[in-house]
């Protein structure tokens, strides 16, 4: 391979199964142009800071540096690993002491002005395409260009009446397709234009606080966070303070736990450091900062991590601006049809060349006639006719308030066999109902208490963990939080108000304080404020708050999964029927929190706490029993499913056996059908991976390392169930080791969805193909059906073209050979004969091919399915 030193130009191969690649002009950025400002010379200490990719950018002595651009991402030439890397973001090597100490009081203005010019600006630019571009590239399609080709023909034989209705045709297609491309990106544009209009206050070395335009933000600026309903310009590392954030533009998710600052502790990267999500430390771009409080001050601050097109929501633009190509069959199958079609033509074209210049035709009147066999046997209305089923699929999803903003993925949607659907939210309502609290006092557990008695829960360690062990926050006078944590505080009546300065000695100012309302006359405290939180993390599957009783002690609370929980406590106090208790409420579907307390030594100081100190020796409280009920429209969707031979898979966070309960509450898992538990090892010292399974009824493990163990299905489950019906349950940690471990276990692992449905109208539903405005499944079975419309549309226009196309060839052919020919009116007759039967037959319910799903199975078990898309 030539020295990029000598090139211009550089090709990327994208390791795909599409073997595309793409060809990238190489740009140069020179240092040189900042001369005027700062005299910059190899020497300076930024250009030579070993731990910034600039530094290797960079090219001594003549300060320049070597780009490309690929889908609005910029690259710069490595010059000691001899390759690209991305540049626009810190570096993932650094330590957090590492960012706390370089970063930690800001740039200076030369470091700015640098990295300014090489990372380019924090920008998301989404250009509304001009009308006339998307007019040129649509016209250039190679189907329009050959209907143009036809055209010009047809006027040269005085055939006007079939050219000037495939000229309207045409020109209907293309206006609409123009149309529908001109909205998603106006769409799109509305979407991150305010991104770009950000005004932020930064801290520099030299210069204090500033305030500039966002899109003037380089990796490495310290922003500061002050008030509240900030939008977040770019990717940051909290490294003060606390924030409760808005996830909604790329989750869904209204309100996320509080962001925690990265702790200045560890040599490792900081993105490895400990056992937790490098994410919660993390404010992402396109999220709003409903609350910003700092730990000394009243500012929060964070040092930028990623901006522009690196970013979170740059993430999202791209993924919707190139989305991955769908290798789908049978638009492969179009093609090769097509190239059949090109290499009859030719056949007829020689034919026709020798028939007539026996004949002594003039050249001219030749010509004509051999071209006029292309347009027979390659039909110029063929592209109309395949995106006709579409269209009309279209519409009607768009009545039933499906919106889709990928046409093609319709055809897709009839070949589904799969169908994986999220838990929470989708399968089940989107709130919990508290059913319950079982207290426990060491010895046992005590009596279920029961909220919808309408009994006050004793006061006691208990309540006052579900009054302050919590990510609730109070914004404009309104609790908002996680709904779980607000069905928990609700239901012990109590209220929260935020402390001022002089609220209660040893309580800070502006803490959050929960307090018994009027009627608790009982509580023997004024109330409880909240002074530390560790923010729960799906890793971790905990949280944990540090809180002061009024004139009390310090206590400890920790919620989470109980198993998780139980781990922390203090053997003694956890009841001995702990695991036969939480299998009987987690099969019968409620989801189980465990609960957890400690005292607190006064004599520490809580800033200098670690997590591993104040998480050990808990007392076990008891386990907090939520009902998460099923949506109606559930049950019916998955049997429709079901009984259509689609397999359907629930993929959630949850507890496993809440799961598997669900899973059969909602038919997804019936009664006669088995549920295997799987469990994977990681290699630990000289054992290697293994993999145990069980039978869900049963207790017995059986254990697979290299040994050909395994259930007998046919012994296991009785003769009036049917053969080998049974399921597999697995947690994502299981999951990566057989990834890793045992990957011919998986010979087809799922990467990427074949088509996405959001029942969100957040900003995020903007990168799923569908969109439904009814939160709930039904639109599935109603996708499904109209992609099998479009789908069979498809197909019967190919027969039917092809047919139609071929005995109009031969017919010709055998005119030709006696040097005759049919008159202009009866091809018109012939051509808009068979445009008026295709048009009538898209208005017949039967064409529309509603089929039920059950009569799918045939052409789904046949050559197209969806492990070819």
């Amino acid at each position: 391979m030539t020295s990029l030193n000598s090139q211009e130009f550089w090709c990327l191969f994208p390791q795909d199964e599409f073997q595309t690649y793409s060809r990238k002009k190489v740009m140069w950025i020179c240092l040189s142009a900042l001369n005027s400002a700062f005299r910059l010379n190899a020497d300076n200490p930024f250009i030579t800071d070993e731990e910034s990719i600039i530094n290797r950018a960079v090219r001594k002595p003549d300060l320049k540096v070597r780009c490309i651009k690929v889908q609005k991402i910029r690259y710069v030439w490595d010059n000691l690993e001899g390759q690209f890397q991305k540049i626009g973001c810190l570096e993932d090597w650094l330590s957090s002491a590492k960012i706390h100490l370089k970063f930690g009081s800001g740039l200076t203005t030369e470091e700015q002005e640098i990295r300014r010019l090489i990372c380019g600006p924090n920008t998301i630019d989404v250009e509304i395409v001009p009308i006339w571009k998307l007019l040129i590239k649509e016209v250039l399609n190679p189907f329009y260009v050959f209907q143009l080709f036809s055209v010009c023909l047809w006027f040269s034989e005085d055939y006007k009446e079939y050219a000037f209705a495939i000229i309207i045709m045409s020109i209907i297609s293309i206006a609409l397709t123009v149309y529908d491309l001109r909205e998603q990106s106006v769409k799109l544009h509305r979407l991150v234009e305010a991104h770009n209009n950000i005004t932020v206050s930064i801290y520099g070395k030299n210069a204090g606080v500033q305030e500039l335009e966002s899109r003037f933000l380089v990796p490495g600026d310290l922003l500061i966070l002050m008030g509240n309903k900030v939008q977040m310009p770019c990717d940051a590392i909290l490294v003060d303070g606390s924030c409760v954030v808005n996830e909604g533009m790329l989750t869904g998710t209204v309100l996320s736990p509080h962001i925690q600052p990265l702790l200045m502790e560890g040599s490792v990267p900081w993105r490895r450091q400990g056992e937790g999500e490098y994410k919660r430390h993390v404010l992402f771009c396109g999220t709003e900062v409903i609350q910003a409080k700092g730990a000394r001050s009243s500012t929060a601050k964070a040092v930028v991590l990623q901006t522009g097109f690196n970013t979170a929501k740059g993430d999202l633009v791209r993924s919707i601006l190139y989305p991955k190509p769908m290798n789908f069959k049978l638009y492969r199958d179009a093609i090769r049809f097509l190239l059949c079609l090109i290499g009859t033509a030719t056949i007829g074209m020689i034919y026709t060349l020798c028939v007539y210049v026996l004949s002594g035709e003039t050249p001219g009147e030749v010509v004509k006639k051999a071209l006029d066999v292309i347009t027979i046997a390659v039909p110029p209305a063929l592209p109309a006719a395949l995106t006709t089923g579409i269209m009309y699929a279209q519409r009607r999803l768009k009545k039933r308030g499906i919106f889709c903003i990928s046409p093609q993925r319709i055809n897709v949607c009839g070949q589904l066999n799969l169908v994986c659907f999220d838990k929470t939210g989708t399968l089940t309502r989107d709130g919990l109902d508290l059913w319950g609290v079982m207290p426990c006092d060491g010895n046992g557990f005590q009596e279920v208490h029961s909220f919808t008695s309408g009994r006050t829960l004793p006061w006691g360690p208990l309540c006052a963990a579900m009054t302050s062990c919590h990510s609730l926050i109070l914004l404009d006078g309104t609790i908002q939080g996680d709904p779980l944590d607000l069905k928990m505080f609700e239901a012990t009546t109590w209220e929260m108000v935020v402390s001022g300065d002089d609220f209660h000695k040893g309580v800070p100012g502006c803490a959050m304080v929960v307090k018994p309302c009027g009627t608790s006359s009982q509580v023997p405290v004024e109330g409880i404020a909240i002074l530390h939180q560790f923010p729960f993390s799906s890793v971790l599957q905990r949280m944990t708050v540090i809180v002061q009783e009024m004139g009390g002690d310090q206590l400890v609370f920790m919620k989470g999964a109980p198993e998780r929980v139980a781990s922390f406590c203090q053997p003694e106090t956890v009841p001995t029927s702990f695991v036969s208790e939480l299998q009987i409420y987690t099969t019968q579907g409620f989801r189980v929190i465990g609960l957890a307390y400690k005292k607190l030594e006064m004599d520490h100081h809580i800033s200098a706490l670690m997590r591993e100190q104040v998480e050990s020796d808990l007392i076990f409280l008891g386990l907090l029993i939520l009902e998460n009920r099923l949506k109606e429209e559930t049950k019916p969707v998955l049997e429709e499913l079901i009984s259509a031979r689609i397999r359907t898979v629930m993929i959630t966070g949850d507890n496993l056996q809440t799961a598997i309960t669900v899973a059969r509450k909602s038919g997804m898992v019936s009664e006669s059908q088995k549920v295997i538990l799987i469990e994977a090892n990681e290699t630990t010292g000289s054992s290697s991976a293994s993999i145990s399974w069980k039978l869900l009824e049963e207790k017995k493990h059986i254990a697979y390392r290299n040994q050909d163990n395994y259930i007998n299905i046919r012994e296991e489950i009785s003769d009036n169930s049917k053969e080998g019906s049974y399921h597999f349950a697995l947690n994502g940690k299981s999951f990566q080791v057989i990834t890793q471990h045992f990957s011919s276990l998986l010979p087809k692992a799922l990467k990427m969805a074949h088509v996405g449905v959001s029942l969100s109208e957040q900003e995020a539903s903007v990168a799923s193909p569908f969109t439904s405005k009814t939160p709930n499944i039904e639109c599935v079975p109603h996708l499904i059906k109209e992609g099998r419309a479009a789908l069979v549309t498809s197909f019967c226009m190919f027969k039917y073209m092809a047919l139609y196309s071929m005995i109009q060839y031969v017919g010709v052919l055998l005119l030709y050979w006696e040097t005759n020919n049919l008159s202009n009116y009866q091809f018109l007759f012939q051509d808009l004969a068979i445009t008026t039967i295709i048009g009538v037959t898209k208005m017949l319910p039967c064409t529309c091919v509603l089929l039920s799903l059950q009569g799918w199975s045939t052409m789904r078990d046949g050559r197209y399915s969806s492990s070819d898309a």
